[in-house]
């Protein structure tokens, strides 16, 4: 029997991944992006490969506050306005899920894909000189007190019982862990066994380079569409021209639904707006990466200098940045490391794809031979491994010893 060819759209962290556990299989397997590997969404990420990050934003209570949010300069909600009218057909479909049941429901899914994530990223690059760019480490979250802990009440217990039950450390003990942090910050709630990617655009590169030593191949090229016979996918359509394939895996973020259009579906994904700003050669890191929880954003010490990324704007896919995100980003560290100093900064704007429900999409589009690996909101460098491992077997007949009904992309068929 003739070996399969594979074709892997979308050269993110998910995309490699999955070209990788595919090769290692016997497949063979093209990497086909329109830009360079690892320099889309995976370039500008907060670094964290965050086994705890299963509660989704939908929580109970965001239909109440979420008014409230987005008009606080200070909280780190933005929405460019002329968007609204688009947006709001996702909007309804995405608050729909903020009630406890489906928060549960999600986090149950989200649970499957980063659990296990430090493993996942470890069995990835077994081998590999990829290997050098992961971190073990803790994840921790900084808060102004107590009040502010019990506030995140809710997200806190589900973690706990997912596993995931922090360290508190109050008063004088949180300089004495963190000495960058002010005076002012009062708890750390301390996750232990997670890890963070020291430069992730040069991590998804290595894999990249990994793949093609493997006998992989990547290609720079815009995929413009599938071809189908019987149903069935033949190939796919590049602007360099025509890919012949047994089996496709979509990979390509938020890009993707264009793609899954010309396969007859509508999937509801929208463009989260993410920032992050490198403060280059910083006076100061801290020991792990931390949440701050004042500006929800993650401040992680990387090879490039101190990168704080985070904050949600809704405003399309405009590559223009807004400067109300950033400046509150800006006020929000010079508060939180008071005597941190720098050379320089760097500001980033990326394309989170984040579907109505918060769950990726993994599995088979209509036993066409398209498989779909997209969909992961906040979540693409922590579970990227794993879905690409996912995604494998499931081409491969070695069905996953996972639940991945959650994440059918047939879940938005309307018929």
């Amino acid at each position: 029997m003739a070996t399969q060819h594979i074709v892997v759209v979308g050269a993110g962290i998910v995309g490699a991944a999955s070209a990788i556990w595919l090769r290692r299989a016997g497949l063979e397997v093209t990497l086909v992006d329109k830009g360079r590997p690892g320099m889309g969404t995976s370039y500008g990420n907060a670094c964290i490969l965050a086994r705890s990050a299963i509660v989704p934003v939908t929580t109970p209570g965001l239909i109440a506050k979420g008014p409230k949010y987005l008009l606080d300069p200070n909280f780190p909600l933005y929405m460019r306005w002329s968007y609204l009218p688009r947006l709001l057909p996702w909007l309804a479909r995405y608050l729909k899920h903020a009630n406890d049941a489906d928060t549960r429901r999600i986090s149950k899914g989200l649970l499957t894909i980063v659990g296990d994530s430090v493993e996942q990223h470890k069995a990835l690059t077994d081998g590999m000189s990829a290997a050098k760019w992961i971190k073990d480490s803790e994840y921790n979250f900084v808060y102004r007190d107590r009040a502010g802990f019990e506030a995140d009440a809710y997200t806190w217990n589900l973690r706990r019982e997912a596993g995931f039950a922090p360290e508190i450390v109050e008063g004088a003990a949180v300089r004495e862990r963190e000495p960058i942090l002010s005076p002012d910050m009062g708890l750390l709630a301390i996750n232990k066994d997670h890890g963070f990617i020291l430069n992730p655009s040069s991590y998804v590169q290595d894999l990249v380079k990994q793949l093609e030593a493997m006998g992989g191949r990547f290609v720079q090229a815009e995929v413009r569409d599938f071809d189908l016979m019987g149903g069935q996918i033949t190939a796919v359509d590049t602007d360099q021209g025509r890919i012949a394939c047994d089996r496709a895996v979509l990979s390509a973020g938020v890009w993707s639904a264009a793609l899954m259009k010309r396969l007859g579906l509508e999937v509801p994904l929208e463009a989260e707006r993410g920032y992050h700003i490198i403060f280059k050669d910083p006076s100061q890191l801290p020991n792990a990466p931390m949440m701050l929880t004042d500006g929800k954003f993650v401040a992680t010490p990387m090879d490039q200098g101190l990168r704080c990324a985070g904050i949600v704007e809704f405003g399309g896919l405009t590559e223009e940045k807004s400067k109300k995100p950033l400046d509150m980003l800006r006020r929000t560290v010079a508060r939180t490391f008071p005597d941190l100093s720098y050379s320089s900064e760097e500001e980033w704007l990326g394309f989170r794809p984040a579907p109505t429900d918060s769950l990726p999409l993994i599995g088979e589009v209509r036993g066409s031979g398209v498989f779909t690996a997209f969909g992961h909101h906040h979540i693409g460098l922590t579970g990227g491994p794993k879905t690409g491992r996912l995604v494998a077997d499931m081409i491969t007949g070695n069905w996953p010893n996972a639940d991945t009904s959650a994440f059918d992309p047939m879940r938005f068929a309307t018929h």
